[in-house]
């Protein structure tokens, strides 16, 4: 049995309108795939694969943002603390002196005020001992403090708490 359709011409299914009825190819032309080349398969599934990949990158990176959104202010300031801390000990202060100065200024400003840490969040050092600052934030339930301490001679007393 042979067929009288020429090679690579696609018969129509069986109900289909003909060439020349109201559905299907325009009339003269039919479907014929083996007319595209390689190179066009190739470059159609490669795009394809790249529009995929730029929206999967899309999405990969907002909910990486959302799942570091929560913390980054938190390694922010823990960067900002840690990097105050390195140069207030690179200058010779000693932390320990600091923070009990800024202890003591917050329970005179605040006596009984409950609060869980204490920041230190800038060292102001100026040339010569009497300008030399530093800024603490103590953080507790019901808000924050911040402790601006002066250097006086060899310690540190408190200049304003706010």
């Amino acid at each position: 049995m042979t067929s009288s359709r020429p090679p690579g011409r696609l018969e129509p299914f069986p109900g289909a309108a003909t060439a020349s009825g109201a559905s299907g190819a325009p009339a003269g032309r039919s479907l014929d795939w083996r007319r595209m080349s390689v190179l066009e398969i190739v470059l159609i599934v490669l795009a394809v694969l790249v529009v995929l990949f730029f929206i999967g990158g899309l999405l990969g990176a907002r909910a990486r943002a959302r799942r570091q959104e929560a913390t980054f202010s938190e390694h922010v300031s823990a960067a900002d603390e840690a990097l105050e801390q390195a140069r207030a000990l690179d200058r010779g202060w000693d932390r320990g002196t600091m923070e009990a100065a800024a202890r003591t200024a917050i329970q005179e400003a605040r006596p009984g005020w409950p609060f869980e840490g204490l920041h230190l969040v800038l060292v102001d050092d100026r040339p010569g001992v009497e300008q030399d600052r530093a800024h603490f934030v103590a953080m507790g339930e019901d808000g924050q403090a911040r402790v601006v301490l002066a250097r006086d001679a060899d310690r540190w007393v408190a200049e304003e708490v706010e």
